[in-house]
């Protein structure tokens, strides 16, 4: 157990919550709110993702260092390290972070003041050359520990070094969000590993969104096809790194990382088809290089979004005309999406009720573009997006990663460059 940087204790900050706790009448819905922000933990290496209990209690994830937990003093326990950390309860050897995989998501259950339950997604070398797995914890009342490790998936694909495919390099494209859904079964997102088979295959679990239980086993009404593994819920994907749940429907929502064009928001059908196919002699095209057409020359040398669209389409609807449909594709262009939450809230005026999406951002010689979070105003039926604006950010910019948002009603953001942030409206 060892501390991190804390710059306020969450004690404090939940008794500002009864400040910003103002009745709906102060609010008018056709409000935006002004925001502030202060820094909750800075210093991080990578973090990742985050999941809290009731009192603000904050677990969460640095993709090459572990799992910790922040305290309503602001004391930090560091729970569970991996290969090569320092200063953690306890240490999972198999563990390791390479490129983009690591120690990814992590998740609370509903349950957990009964069953003490905490869910990670962590990259292990148990198995060669590698997997992504789904592991269940025991948390120590104390919260000082985590023991009774079960491994609920073992096998989601991991990219090795020694791939054939050389874009992006090792550990590329895992998805990784964990969350729990209302209906009470657990959803794990995961990524392609630029494997051209991978997306649209009945087993490899890749390119996947998967529901289970918190046993491991399928949940009912996957609606997974005839010959598919049974815990599929939806297939043909990317690299899902954001899901989120719309507060008065339930249902589930996708934030997609597309290939040189079109991140894209998907609304969640059992047994639906993502329509990502990146094999070669798909839809016409003809042989790629590597075997991967997600990064196709023609494609790359081709300014024009809509061009590269055409060719490498992000949801093939020629291929599969019954593919999901995507709520919005960011305008025809790819800039890292990756987490996404709903705002809940009457402090949060016109926002109330709207989608939040984080873009990491690309670089063009050098210079990111695209950093920053998105309010969108989603139909209830997720298949179409009214409104998108941008937020301004009180604190900048930076590779939003995680966005979560807290009990006491405000949205957590956590970026690669190493700081969670709580943002405040007002």
């Amino acid at each position: 157990m060892s501390s991190k940087i804390v710059n306020w204790p969450l004690g404090a900050v939940m008794a500002s919550v009864l400040s910003v706790g103002l009745p709906a009448a102060a609010f008018a819905s056709e409000h935006t709110p002004n925001l502030s922000y202060e820094t909750v933990l800075s210093g991080l290496s990578d973090p990742w993702d985050m999941a809290f209990m009731p009192d603000g209690t904050m677990f969460f994830t640095q993709k090459c260092d572990g799992l910790s937990v922040l305290l309503p003093d602001g004391e930090v326990n560091n729970l569970l390290g991996m290969t090569g950390s320092d200063g953690y309860a306890s240490t999972a050897d198999d563990l390791f972070c390479e490129g983009q995989a690591g120690m990814m998501g992590v998740a609370l259950d509903p349950e957990f003041d009964d069953n003490r339950f905490l869910y990670v997604y962590s990259t292990s070398s148990m198995a060669a050359p590698g997997t992504n797995r789904l592991m269940r914890f025991t948390v120590s009342d104390d919260l000082t520990a985590v023991s009774d490790r079960t491994d609920l998936i073992e096998d989601v694909p991991y990219k090795p070094e020694a791939s054939d495919q050389p874009f992006g390099g090792p550990g590329a494209h895992n998805g990784g969000r964990v969350r729990f859904g209302p209906d009470g079964y657990l959803y794990l997102t995961t990524g392609d590993i630029h494997g051209a088979e991978v997306p649209q295959s009945p087993t490899l679990l890749g390119g996947k969104v998967i529901r289970i239980d918190r046993d491991g086993n399928a949940a009912e009404g996957n609606n997974a096809p005839e010959g598919f593994d049974p815990r599929i819920y939806t297939y043909g994907h990317r690299n899902v790194q954001g899901i989120a749940f719309h507060p008065e429907t339930g249902q589930p929502i996708t934030a997609e990382h597309g290939p040189w064009h079109s991140d894209e928001i998907t609304a969640l059908v059992p047994g639906g088809n993502g329509g990502w196919d990146p094999r070669p002699n798909m839809a016409g095209r003809g042989d790629c290089p590597d075997g991967y057409c997600g990064y196709e020359p023609v494609q790359m040398e081709a300014m024009d979004p809509a061009e590269r669209a055409e060719y490498m389409p992000m949801t093939d609807f020629e291929t599969y005309p019954d593919a999901m449909p995507p709520a919005w594709d960011n305008n025809g262009l790819s800039q890292g999406m990756s987490s996404a939450a709903f705002l809940t809230g009457d402090q949060w005026g016109a926002w109330n009720g709207r989608m939040v999406v984080g873009l990491m951002g690309i670089g063009f010689g050098g210079t990111p573009v695209g950093q920053r979070i998105d309010i969108i105003d989603m139909a209830e039926d997720g298949l179409s997006v009214h409104d998108v604006t941008e937020m301004p950010l009180p604190m900048g910019s930076g590779r939003f990663r995680s966005l979560v948002q807290g009990p006491d009603g405000n949205l957590y953001a956590a970026i690669d460059e190493g700081d969670i942030y709580r943002i405040i409206p007002e």
